[in-house]
């Protein structure tokens, strides 16, 4: 529709109908869009708590995993100083026999990413799973040791 028609001609509306009209010509789904693989990570990673406590010489990253075995848990760390820990969890197929009446526990996909501190010694993560809790602790750099002034012996000539 064109405002001019109308008698209003003024730069707010004109700029009001170009609007309307660039989101008729755009595709909506792609325009801001996120990608399936953000919302798929961004599920997974709201559905996996942790805990994470420092200590004097590590810090301790602790997750549920309830039923999981080792070959069902990844630990990583991305760009020298992001622990990633993700897997799946997967729901046993029963061809026949019971069926479920309620489905409560998750199944699915789980990941969480944690940016690590600089004294992180990514070089010492170990990764340990019992009784259903995984605990990954990641060892602390030790400080470095202040640097010592340098003298400078003056000759006298």
């Amino acid at each position: 529709m064109d405002l001019r028609i109308m008698g209003v001609d003024s730069p707010l509306f004109s700029t009001l109908h170009q609007m309307m009209d660039l989101t008729e010509d755009t595709d909506k789904s792609s325009f801001n869009a996120p990608t399936r693989t953000y919302v798929r990570d961004a599920k997974a990673m709201a559905a996996t708590p942790a805990d994470v406590k420092e200590y004097p010489t590590s810090y301790v990253f602790i997750i549920d995993m309830p039923g999981l075995k080792s070959g069902d848990i990844k630990v990583q760390v991305e760009d020298d100083n992001v622990l990633v820990i993700s897997g799946e969890r997967k729901r046993d197929e029963e061809k026949e026999g019971p069926k479920y009446v309620r489905m409560e526990r998750r199944i699915g996909k789980f990941m969480r990413k944690f940016v690590l501190p600089e004294n992180a010694n990514t070089d010492a993560i170990s990764a340990v799973c019992q009784d259903g809790v995984l605990t990954v602790t990641v060892e602390k750099l030790p400080p470095p040791e202040p640097k010592k002034p340098k003298t400078i012996e003056v000759k006298i000539a």
